[in-house]
């Protein structure tokens, strides 16, 4: 229960009670709104307006229910401790919307109460969660993938002895047959169909058994701009433009170098085809200072790279698919190239996530730790 108090207390030396509360309130990490009886919001502070995308003016003396009419099961809560004085409070199933985007919060709803015990509103503590989310979604993909992974390979195995078979008696067919033989047409088809399948066999192998990083200092901006160069030759006679903003103070970073080539080769690909005539590629490095991969882990420096393309973008059934095994949109793909993607991050001690609106294009953000 929060109650209402007059004293003056700890203030600094020349400021007012108010002044300091209110630097106090403003100062605070979390968001807190306040609404008095009548439902119109009396306090905004600059966390708040952050969370929720509305800004202090646009709040202030207006009504909590029509300034948040998306958002119903906040505004209830917020009815039901004004009405009944109870603390109130939501870890999972508020979000917000106002920002163009789904936020999910954890939201707690205090009765602000005088010291007579008088009821005059509800403060309104909201916390972005966005970030526990990405992180459970990863964990949740970690650990489908390792358990496809030991299936993988256990089938990989018992097909790869008797493909060989198959590849070995197609190549000794072929030798038999004439040289012009109709027949031979076939056998072609037999031995280059195995070879695709070996290739598959490969990757789940790949994907199912870790041959372990080879660590070593990574330029990563060498790295980046080396698949780009290549990459403007490969696409010459299209419409694409690679744009680069790389950030001139990040160091080079432990890590194994073929393994994240292949990592940014596969994304940077992805957004070449996703173009097919036309558009743009824009790949970003940047330092996070201050970003916490766990909940219980401390803060750390950690670089972000940004791959991102201005095409159709991927619809959002197929977004949530993109990193299972063998799902794949492109008729020549294996499905495979995402989720070894995935697995390389993962095995960095990095993140990996994507973002993407139908019309106007997908970013891939990839997280490393800058270990020098």
């Amino acid at each position: 229960m929060a109650t209402m108090k007059t004293t003056d207390s700890n203030t600094e030396q020349g400021s007012s009670p108010d002044d300091y509360y209110a630097t106090v309130i403003d100062s605070v990490g979390d968001g807190v709104i306040v609404v008095d009886r009548n439902g119109l919001i009396t306090l905004c502070n600059p966390a708040a307006e952050e969370i929720t995308g509305f800004s202090r003016r646009q709040a202030l003396g207006t009504s909590f229910a029509k300034l948040f009419a998306l958002e119903k099961t906040l505004v209830e809560m917020v009815q039901k401790t004004t009405q009944t004085g109870i603390t109130i409070s939501d870890h999972e199933n508020v979000v917000v919307r106002s920002t163009g985007k789904v936020k999910p919060v954890a939201v707690t709803c205090y009765p602000l109460m005088l010291g007579t015990g008088e009821n005059i509103g509800t403060i309104l503590a909201l916390k972005d969660i966005t970030y526990i989310r990405e992180l459970e979604a990863a964990v949740r993909q970690a650990d489908r993938l390792s358990t496809l992974g030991t299936l993988a390979a256990g089938l990989a195995h018992e097909v790869k002895n008797p493909l060989g078979g198959i590849k070995g008696a197609a190549q000794l067919l072929e030798r038999e047959l004439t040289a012009g033989s109709d027949l031979r047409d076939y056998t072609r088809v037999m031995i280059r169909e195995t070879e695709r399948i070996d290739h598959i066999i490969r990757e789940l192998l790949e994907l199912a058994s870790p041959r372990g990083l080879k660590l070593g200092p990574v330029n990563l901006h060498k790295v980046l701009g080396d698949i780009l160069l290549l990459q403007k030759q490969a696409v010459t006679g299209r419409d694409i433009t690679f744009n680069k903003h790389f950030d001139p103070s990040i160091p080079p970073i432990m890590a194994d170098e073929e393994m994240l080539t292949r990592l940014f080769l596969n994304l940077i690909c992805n957004a070449i085809d996703a173009l097919q005539d036309t558009g743009q590629v824009t790949v970003v490095s940047r330092v996070l200072s201050d970003y916490r991969m766990a909940q219980n882990e401390r803060r750390s420096r950690m670089v972000a790279v940004e791959i991102a393309d201005d095409g159709p973008g991927i619809p959002p059934d197929d977004l949530e698919n993109i990193w299972t095994p063998f799902f794949s949109t492109k008729s020549t793909g294996t499905g495979l190239g995402l989720t070894i993607c995935h697995k390389i991050v993962a095995e960095h001690r990095g993140m990996i996530k994507v973002e993407s609106d139908a019309g106007h294009g997908t970013k891939f953000t990839i997280l490393l730790p800058l270990v020098q």
